[in-house]
């Protein structure tokens, strides 16, 4: 026969595991919200600069100047429109049209053939810097390719001081999805594993259910196993959807071990859950749970784990705030092993931070948590 706590504990399992059932909304947090997140950032979020509209501006076309544009049409990174000068051109740019201007000029043609320097205008719209750079570097890269096939046809080499041979590690298609998708399922698990259990809390503060189990003999230790065992179970399952859809929806390689992903999924949802259980302490409703849920481990996630923005970009202060953020850790492991695969030196750091904030933040919730009514 059980002894009273193995008793006490598996009824609460029990009783947890029915409302689970029960309530839609705690499935739905676990299941349905991975789906929405991924769809809407998976395929609305990227980095990659597509289809860019740039003027071109050919004062004097012939064949070499032909030979030149043709390289932004048939270029994935440009949509091009011809435009008759250089002050139409601009006006587009200032109307937001168009995002550049190729501007060649009358003399390029002559230029070319005679000193071999023709320049040509490139003008960037600078308001998003990021995105200038890349129209930047996509313009020289047509460019250099344009006199290497000058030079081959003339017989000649082309004269480059030096000779850059590009090799893209981990990530060789450039795709950005591949390096925001891992990063994503970290901010999803952040938001489910805090949401299960500062909700489901709270819900029982509003119906009355919570001081029905504080007149009754369980301890506050078999109470909060009770409400993370099940919701550890059903985040882990949201885990699982969510890495299904990584790897088979946006087709994001997985090169490391998925035994090693599981469980440092499993230390982060430990700390995403103990997080909940503080935030569920202190909120007994379940609109305020909810909220401070979002703003406390969601916001933080997104804005400073390294899912979009570098880390080591940021001023050093922030830097030192983002070592709070279990967020991080995971965000670091999960690219790691979806990108270049089981590299411990990298995985062991983190998943060290991430069992001693689990560590933490259940042993907060313990503390705090009191059988008490007020």
């Amino acid at each position: 026969m059980l002894p009273d706590g193995a008793l006490r504990l598996r009824g609460l399992l029990r009783k947890e595991s029915l409302q689970i059932l029960r309530d839609p909304s705690s499935i739905a947090i676990a299941f349905v919200l991975p789906v929405v997140l991924l769809f809407i950032f998976g395929y609305g979020v990227s980095l990659d600069a597509r289809s860019v509209p740039v003027g071109l501006v050919v004062e004097d076309p012939d064949t070499v100047t032909q030979s030149f544009v043709a390289g932004f049409y048939e270029s994935p990174y440009f949509d091009p429109v011809k435009m008759a000068s250089v002050q139409e051109a601009e006006r587009a740019l200032v109307q937001r049209r168009i995002s550049g201007i190729i501007w060649v000029r009358a003399n390029f043609t002559r230029q070319t053939l005679s000193a071999g320097n023709a320049p040509i205008g490139v003008i960037v719209d600078g308001v998003d810097a990021n995105n200038a750079r890349i129209i930047e570097g996509y313009v020289q890269g047509i460019w250099a390719d344009w006199l290497a096939k000058v030079a081959r046809g003339a017989g000649q080499s082309l004269a480059v001081p030096v000779q850059v041979e590009q090799r893209v590690w981990f990530n060789p298609s450039v795709r950005s999805r591949d390096y925001l998708v891992p990063g994503l399922i970290a901010v999803i698990m952040t938001l489910i594993g805090a949401l299960l259990t500062a909700m489901v809390v709270a819900r029982e503060w509003e119906r009355g259910t919570m001081e029905a189990l504080m007149v009754t003999p369980v301890t506050i230790r078999e109470m909060l196993i009770s409400k993370l065992l099940p919701y550890f179970v059903l985040g882990m399952g949201g885990m699982s959807l969510s890495v299904a859809l990584a790897r088979w929806l946006f087709a994001v390689p997985l090169r490391g071990s998925l035994l090693v992903l599981m469980g440092a999924s499993a230390l982060f949802l430990l700390a995403a859950l103990g997080m909940g259980l503080l935030i569920s302490t202190a909120a007994k409703n379940q609109f305020v749970a909810g909220q401070v849920a979002i703003v406390a481990t969601f916001l933080p996630a997104f804005i400073l784990s390294g899912f979009i923005f570098d880390v080591n970009s940021m001023p050093t202060a922030v830097q030192v705030v983002t070592h709070l953020i279990a967020a991080r850790y995971f965000v670091s492991i999960l690219q790691t092993v979806f990108l270049a695969g089981d590299v411990w030196r990298v995985i062991l750091p983190n998943a060290m931070a991430l069992l001693a904030m689990a560590f933490v933040f259940l042993a907060l919730a313990r503390r705090l948590a009191r059988k008490r009514l007020e």
